[in-house]
């Protein structure tokens, strides 16, 4: 599969494909996706756009849950997406703690980096990061990308705040914003 930048949609999980949980979503009985964002990774995928996911996951670092059960989330996501007619290129995680101390910890570029090194890209400019919290965007904003808001998950609390939303498109979720882009791009 050959990517540009402006081919690539770079997808939060919690908040974004499914629901969130100020608790974390440690099993995967508490993976709950928004079925609306399942069937418009589909249609971006159908329509020619890679997805991929960058999520931070610091559950691991604390003890909640391990790499299997995270493993066992994602590979669901993939398998619900296919069955949809679409496809995940590359899901990238951090496993760290807020004080680790290491770089792919959103609101860093890491993860973003990580995508951009999977796909053999030399740049991420132009591509497309659809978040909830400021640190997704902020991490977006830092390799040249379009940011992308959506009031799922801590979106409306983001969007409230409404600080470092310069520039940045507002969505009510993943599938408003999936209609938009795929209509811009006829």
């Amino acid at each position: 599969m050959s990517t540009s930048p402006e081919g690539l949609i770079i997808l939060d999980r919690d908040g974004v494909i499914n629901e969130d949980s100020d608790a974390y979503i440690k099993s995967l009985a508490e993976w709950i996706p928004y079925p609306s964002a399942i069937r418009a990774m589909a249609r971006l995928s159908q329509a020619g756009y890679t997805l991929t996911v960058a999520t931070n996951q610091s559950g691991i670092a604390r003890g909640y849950y391990d790499e299997t059960t995270l493993e066992a989330m994602h590979e669901r996501l993939r398998r619900m997406v296919k069955e949809a007619g679409g496809e995940i290129a590359h899901i990238a995680y951090c496993p760290h703690g807020p004080d680790d101390g290491c770089d792919c910890r959103k609101p860093y570029p890491g993860l973003l980096r990580q995508i951009q090194r999977k796909l053999n890209l030399a740049t991420l400019t132009g591509s497309w990061l659809v978040g909830d919290s400021l640190r997704d965007l902020q991490a977006g904003e830092a390799v040249g990308c379009h940011s992308v808001l959506v009031r799922t998950g801590k979106g409306k609390n983001t969007e409230t705040r409404g600080e470092g939303l310069k520039n940045v498109h507002i969505f009510d979720d993943l599938g408003t914003f999936a209609d938009w882009l795929l209509d811009k791009k006829k």
